[in-house]
C-alpha cells in the first residue's frame, strides 16, 4: 500500500486521498502524496511556557496568559489568546498590559519548563539519535532510516509522537514534514497550534508569494536591501539568475536561490554549534550604585553558571550588557585566561567590566558566554585553579539544589536581594 493518508485522531492509514477517517469519521486527516517519503521535520511546541501553566492551572484555560515579570520587564511568551491582543514575545511588559489588561501575569519557572522539555525530547530521542535542539521547545528531527526500527514512516513516527505529548504530558505541539530544514520549518507555522502540516514538491509555488524576511538569515537589514534590489518574494529571488544574485550577494546569493527553490543541503546536527549563552535582567527601578546593580549581575551569573555546567560547556569570552535609562547598550568583553563555567568567575568578570560604567543610572544588565567550547575538550591544568577547586563546590551545590530544592543552598550575596 502506498501511503496518502493517517488520521491524527485513531491513526488509521490509507492509500488514497480524503477529508475524513473512514475509521473514526475524524476530519484531522493528513493527505499527501509524498506522505510515505519525507524524512525531516520541525517540531515547535505551541506557547510552551504558557500552555505549561495552563496545564498545571485550568482555571486559566480560556484567560490570556502572559509569562514575564514586573511592568519594567518584557514578555517571555504569551498564550494564543494574549496574541490576539496583539500582545507578542519581547514585548515590553508595559505595553503589553496596555494591549492587554485584563492578562494574567505568570512569573516564569523555568525548572518546570526545562523538566516537561526534557520529558519530550526524550521521547524524540528513542526514535532518532538525529536532533538538532534550537531552545526548550523546539527542534529539527531527521528520521530517516527509521521505518522498521519504529514500526512505520516518518509521518506515522511523528503524528503518534504528537499523540503521546498530548495524552501523556498535556501539551500540544505543531510539527512541519518535509525534505530539508527550510521547509520543515516553515510547514510547522502553516497550522498553528496544535497543527501538523506537510510540505513536498508544491514548496516553491507556496513559497513564491511570501515575503524574503522568512527565509533564514535575511534580518530588517538585509530584507531592506534585498527589496530595493528588486527582491521583494521569494518569487522574485527564484525568478532571478543566480549569476546575479551571487555578483550581488557573494556566496550568500547562491544560497538565496536555493532556497528560494525550495532547496537547503543543511543535515540535522546533534552537535550544531553554539556562539554563546546569556541571561539578563530588567530592574523596576533604575540602579546607579555599584552595590545595586552587583546585586542583580549576581543570580545571573548563578543562574548562566548552572546553565553552562548542565550543558557541558565553557568559555573564556565574558559579555556584559547594560541598557541605559535612554535605552542605549553598552556591551563590554573580556578574555579570561582559561574557559570558565563558574558563578565565582563570572561573578568576578563582571563585575570588572561594570566598574568603568558606573555613574549613570541603568535599566538592565545582563551577562554572557562567547565563543562557547565543549567542558570535556578543555584541558586539564597540572595543578588544581582556583576556577577547577570552585567548580567542584559548585557542582556539589547543584546536585544539592537538584534533591532539595533551589533554596537548598544560598549565597550570602543573593540575600542582599
Amino acid at each position: 500500500m502506498t501511503l496518502r493518508a493517517i488520521c491524527r485522531d485513531c491513526l488509521w492509514t490509507g492509500d488514497r486521498h480524503t477529508v475524513r477517517c473512514p475509521a473514526c469519521d475524524s476530519r484531522r486527516v493528513i493527505s499527501h502524496d509524498q506522505l510515505a517519503d519525507l524524512t525531516i521535520a520541525h517540531l515547535d511546541c505551541d506557547a510552551f511556557y504558557a500552555s505549561v501553566e495552563k496545564r498545571d492551572r485550568p482555571e486559566l484555560r480560556d484567560r490570556p496568559v502572559i509569562i514575564g515579570g514586573g511592568r519594567r520587564g518584557v514578555a517571555s511568551t504569551c498564550c494564543y489568546i494574549a496574541r490576539q491582543y496583539g500582545v507578542h514575545s519581547a514585548m515590553p511588559m508595559f505595553k503589553a498590559l496596555k494591549a492587554c489588561p485584563e492578562a494574567v501575569v505568570i512569573k516564569p519557572d523555568f525548572s518546570k519548563y526545562v523538566f516537561e522539555s526534557q520529558r519530550i525530547f526524550d521521547a524524540i530521542g528513542r526514535l532518532t539519535p538525529l536532533v538538532q535542539t534550537l531552545s526548550l521547545d523546539e527542534a529539527w528531527i531527521d528520521l530517516s532510516g527509521t521505518e522498521r526500527l519504529n514500526g512505520g514512516p516518518p509521518a506515522l513516527q511523528l503524528i503518534r509522537l504528537q499523540k503521546w505529548i498530548e495524552d501523556e504530558i498535556g501539551l500540544s505541539v505543531s510539527i512541519g514534514l518535509a525534505s530539508n530544514r527550510f521547509l520543515a520549518k516553515i510547514a510547522s507555522e502553516l497550522d498553528k497550534p496544535r497543527g501538523f502540516s506537510v510540505l513536498g514538491t508544491e514548496a516553491p509555488a507556496l513559497l513564491a508569494p511570501k515575503p524574503v524576511s522568512i527565509l533564514p538569515g535575511v534580518g530588517p537589514v538585509f530584507s531592506k536591501t534585498l527589496r530595493s534590489d528588486g527582491y521583494a518574494t521569494i518569487g522574485d529571488l527564484a525568478a532571478a539568475d543566480p549569476r546575479d544574485l551571487i555578483k550581488r550577494y557573494g556566496e550568500g546569493g547562491l544560497r538565496l536561490y536555493e532556497l528560494a527553490h525550495g532547496r537547503d543541503a543543511r543535515a540535522v546536527n546533534p552537535v550544531h554549534d553554539r556562539k554563546g549563552m546569556s541571561a539578563e535582567t530588567t530592574f523596576n527601578e533604575d540602579l546607579i550604585t555599584a552595590a545595586g546593580l552587583e546585586t542583580e549581575l549576581w543570580p545571573l551569573c548563578e543562574k548562566l553558571a548552572s546553565k553552562a555546567r548542565r550543558d557541558g560547556v565553557a568559555s573564556r569570552v565574558i559579555v556584559l550588557k547594560l541598557r541605559r535609562t535612554d535605552f542605549r547598550i553598552v556591551t563590554r568583553r573580556l578574555s579570561l585566561a582559561e574557559p570558565v563555567q563558574t558563578a565565582r568567575a563570572l561573578f568576578a568578570a563582571g563585575r570588572a567590566l561594570l566598574t568603568p560604567e558606573l555613574g549613570i543610572p541603568y535599566r538592565l544588565i545582563g551577562i554572557g558566554l562567547g565563543d562557547l567550547v565543549e567542558a570535556a575538550e578543555v584541558p586539564s591544568v597540572l595543578f588544581e585553579s582556583a576556577e577547577s577547586r570552585m567548580l567542584k563546590t559548585e557542582t556539589a551545590i547543584d546536585l544539592l539544589r537538584a534533591k532539595f530544592g533551589k533554596n537548598a543552598v544560598v549565597a550570602g550575596r543573593s540575600l542582599k536581594r
